[in-house]
Order: structure tokens, then C-alpha cells, then sequence
């Protein structure tokens, strides 16, 4: 069993905040406050889930430099005022960061739920990501 420290339970708690404010500032047309404290709050939970070392080694990788810039560029956009330019520079590199984890979650999915049509385009989805 996994034992889990007290730091990342509040680290979920304040990552599921963040991701509420983000989805909260979307739903409100992209209102800049919601989003830019949803932003911290996000980033600040997920430093208390797996640490501030391991999450500075995880953005700064050598390869993910672009990822990462366009990721926290975006959050410094959005920061700034300037909402919808910010999300769409997150969105990017939030992908270019998890590009490798989604496979892996594509194929997880479709092994959990044993849908025919599902699990099929899981994996198909895997298979085409992996030659990538």
C-alpha cells in the first residue's frame, strides 16, 4: 500500500481547487482572477504532492524545456490579463508535457473499461502515439 504524507493530502485538496477555479474561470468566459488562481493553486498543489525538487526536475527535463515554457508562459499570460492567449499557450504545453503519459493512460483506460468499441480506439490511439 502506498502510504501518503499529510503534505500531499492537502497538496490534492489544493490541486482539486485549482482545477475547479480553472474550469470555473472557463465557464465564465474566461474570467482572468478565476484563472490566474486556479493557475497557483494548481501549481502550488501539485509542488505539495510530489515536492518542490522533484517538481522543478520534472519542468526543467531537457526535453521538456519547450513544454515547460510554453506551460508557465502561459500561466504568466494569463497572469497579466490576458486570458484566452494565456489558456491556449497552457494547453499547448500542458500536451507537449504529458505527451508521453498519454499513452499510457489511453492504454490503462481501455483495459480497465473492456468496452468493445473502446478499448479498440484505446488502442488504436496507443498504437499510433507510440510511433511518434
Amino acid at each position: 500500500m502506498i502510504s501518503t504524507t499529510e503534505w500531499q493530502k492537502i497538496g490534492v485538496g489544493i490541486t482539486g481547487f485549482g482545477i475547479f477555479f480553472i474550469l470555473f474561470g472557463i465557464l465564465l468566459y474566461f474570467d482572468s482572477v478565476l484563472l490566474a488562481f486556479g493557475n497557483l493553486l494548481f501549481l502550488t498543489g501539485l509542488s505539495f504532492i510530489i515536492g518542490l525538487r522533484r517538481t522543478f526536475s520534472f519542468f526543467f527535463q531537457r526535453h521538456k524545456v519547450k513544454g515547460t515554457s510554453f506551460f508557465l508562459g502561459g500561466v504568466a499570460i494569463v497572469l497579466l490579463r490576458w486570458p484566452l492567449l494565456g489558456m491556449l499557450l497552457e494547453t499547448y504545453g500542458f500536451f507537449n508535457l504529458f505527451r508521453g503519459f498519454f499513452p499510457v493512460a489511453f492504454g490503462f483506460l481501455g483495459s480497465a473499461f473492456n468496452i468493445p468499441f473502446l478499448s479498440a480506439l484505446f488502442r488504436r490511439l496507443q498504437g499510433s502515439s507510440s510511433m511518434v
